[in-house]
């Protein structure tokens, strides 16, 4: 339950495409084209999807690699409706704890320099800022790294 609205996480699925593509392009000003996102629903060795969903409606999502004792977060993102809500948090929290239960010691990210929200947001739930991708960004901007030991 989060704020009296029941909020359901699950594993990410290919039909869950539209709604996470909506969600992508209302969320950031460069979104992952469709065939990305596609690509990141498909559950394997490596990708970690989860839906948040309200009454069927997806409202967030995260992206997560699993690659040998790390977990990767790639993209993370909530309905504007539905932020301050604790689902940005959830979505982490249960990423990490699947992560850890799979052998992961590090979880990492990068996150866009100027977005001073996100890195607040990653700063509380334990990441630290570690290093710096130059011009990672299409259009130029810096990636901070941040990790986070499990």
């Amino acid at each position: 339950m989060n704020c009296g609205d029941e909020i359901l996480l699950r594993e990410g699925v290919p039909t869950d495409l539209h709604a996470i593509a909506q969600l992508e392009r209302a969320s950031f000003a460069d979104p992952w084209p469709r065939e990305a996102l596609l690509a990141e629903l498909q559950v394997d060795r490596l990708r970690r999807p989860l839906v948040a969903e309200n009454d069927g409606t997806v409202v967030g999502f995260l992206m997560a690699w699993s690659v040998a004792d790390e977990l990767h977060v790639i993209n993370i993102a909530v309905d504007e409706g539905w932020r301050r809500r604790g689902i940005g948090t959830r979505l982490l929290e249960a990423a990490i704890d699947a992560g850890r239960g799979e052998g992961s010691v590090l979880a990492t990210l990068e996150v866009r320099a100027g977005n001073l929200p996100a890195r607040a947001f990653y700063q509380r739930h334990g990441f630290l800022e570690t290093g710096l991708r130059r011009r990672y960004y299409q259009d130029g901007e810096d990636a901070v790294i941040m990790t986070r030991r499990l």
